[in-house]
C-alpha cells in the first residue's frame, strides 16, 4: 500500500471494565481485503455505545446482567469507535481504484442481508475493529463519498451512529410534516439529531432537556423545551393539549408508562435507548384501546443511511461538536462523555 505505514497508533480494549482498560497500542495497519477500502481516519466520534461496549453493559437474552457487547461476546482485543470520517488511501481486490483520495463517511453497521432494508446485527467498534485508530478498513459499499460536503471532518464524524439512529427512529415512526413530536434526552448526540431532523421534516418539536442545556436545544430547533426536572407529562399536556403524534425516546424507564397516555389515536412511541432504565411498565390499555404502537429502533438501514448522506452532502443539518480530544486521551474523552454535561458530540483526532 503506497504511502501507508506498516504500523499505526490505536486504542483498544482487552477486557470489559472502566476507562482504565482503554490502552494506546502500536499495531499493524490493517490491509483491505477483497471488497474493502482502507480509510485514514480524520475524526472519530464517541457514542454511548462506546461506554456500554467497554463496560459490557448490553446484557444477553435471558440474562440482562451478562457482560456483553452490542450483539454478544466481543473478540478481544477490540479497537473501539463506530463513527469515522476520513479519506480512502487504499482499496482491496475488486474495488474501484478511483475511490482512493475520496472523502468518506463510513456506515458502521454490519447488516443481516444485502438488501436496502437490512437490519443491523453488528457494529464497527464492537463486532469488528473501529476508528479509534489512524486507519480502519470497511466494506467499500459502506464508505459513502462526501467529498463535496461543506461540513467539517468533525461534523461528518458525528453523523453515523447518532444521526443514523435518529433518522432510523424518524423513519420507523413514520413522522410526517405537521405532526407533533416529543424528543427525550434532547441534549445528547441522538437527541439533538432528532430535534434537528424532525424540525427539518416540518414537525412541531417538544424536546426534553434540563438546566444550562435548554437554550442549546431550543437553538437546535425545538419549538418547546420541557424541563426534565419537572413533571414531563404535565408539561407536555400543557404544550400539546391535543396530544403527541410520535415520541422519539432514548430514555425509556418510567417515561414510557408516564408518556403513553399522551399519544393521540394511532400514535407511535419509538424507543432506541434506555438511559432511564430498561425495566418498563405501562398500562397496556393505553396501547390497544388507542391503536398506539411501541416501536423498537436499533440504528438504521442502508436506505436510511443513504438518506443521511444526502443531508450531509447538502449540509441540510449542522451537527454540533462539543469537544475534541487527541487519540491518546481516549479515556478522558469517554469520561467526559459519561458525565453528560455537554451538548452535541465529542470527537477524537487520531
Amino acid at each position: 500500500m503506497k504511502d501507508v505505514p506498516g504500523t499505526m497508533r490505536a486504542v483498544w480494549i482487552a477486557q470489559h471494565g472502566g476507562p482504565e482498560v482503554l490502552e494506546l497500542a502500536e499495531v499493524a495497519v490493517p490491509a483491505p481485503q477483497a471488497g474493502e477500502v482502507l480509510v485514514r481516519v480524520a475524526a472519530v466520534a464517541l457514542n454511548n455505545t462506546d461506554l456500554w461496549t467497554r463496560e459490557g453493559a448490553y446484557g444477553r437474552p435471558g440474562d440482562p446482567e451478562a457482560l456483553s457487547g452490542w450483539r454478544g461476546p466481543i473478540g478481544f482485543p477490540r479497537i473501539q469507535g463506530a463513527d469515522v470520517a476520513g479519506r480512502v488511501v487504499a482499496v482491496g481486490a475488486d474495488v474501484d481504484e478511483s475511490l482512493v483520495g475520496r472523502r468518506v463517511v463510513v456506515d458502521p453497521a454490519i447488516y443481516d442481508t444485502e438488501g436496502p432494508d437490512a437490519n443491523p446485527v453488528g457494529l464497527m467498534g464492537s463486532e469488528r475493529d473501529g476508528g479509534y485508530a489512524e486507519y480502519v478498513t470497511a466494506p467499500a459499499e459502506r464508505a459513502h463519498d462526501v467529498t463535496g460536503s461543506p461540513l467539517t471532518d468533525d461534523q461528518l464524524a458525528t453523523l453515523p451512529t447518532a444521526y443514523g439512529t435518529a433518522l432510523g427512529m424518524i423513519e420507523r415512526g413514520r413522522l410526517r410534516a405537521g405532526e407533533t413530536v416529543l424528543v427525550s434526552g434532547a441534549s445528547g448526540g441522538v437527541g439533538l439529531a432528532l430535534v434537528q431532523i424532525a424540525r427539518a421534516r416540518g414537525a412541531r418539536v417538544l424536546a426534553v432537556s434540563s438546566g444550562s442545556k435548554i437554550d442549546a436545544v431550543r437553538e437546535a430547533g425545538a419549538h418547546e423545551v420541557l424541563d426534565r426536572a419537572e413533571d414531563i407529562a404535565e408539561q407536555a399536556r400543557a404544550a400539546a393539549p391535543d396530544g403527541i403524534d410520535v415520541a422519539l425516546d432514548v430514555v425509556a424507564g418510567d417515561l414510557v408508562g408516564d408518556g403513553l397516555p399522551l399519544l393521540r389515536e394511532g400514535g407511535r412511541w419509538v424507543i432506541a435507548g434506555a438511559l432511564g432504565g430498561y425495566g418498563v411498565a405501562f398500562d397496556v390499555r393505553r396501547l390497544y384501546l388507542h391503536n398506539a404502537q411501541v416501536i423498537g429502533s436499533a440504528m438504521h438501514t442502508p436506505t436510511h443511511f443513504g438518506l443521511l448522506m444526502e443531508l450531509a452532502r447538502k449540509a441540510e443539518i449542522q451537527p454540533v461538536v462539543a469537544a475534541a480530544f487527541p487519540l491518546d486521551q481516549a479515556a478522558q474523552a469517554q469520561e467526559e462523555l459519561a458525565r453528560r454535561r455537554h451538548v452535541g458530540k465529542i470527537v477524537m483526532h487520531p
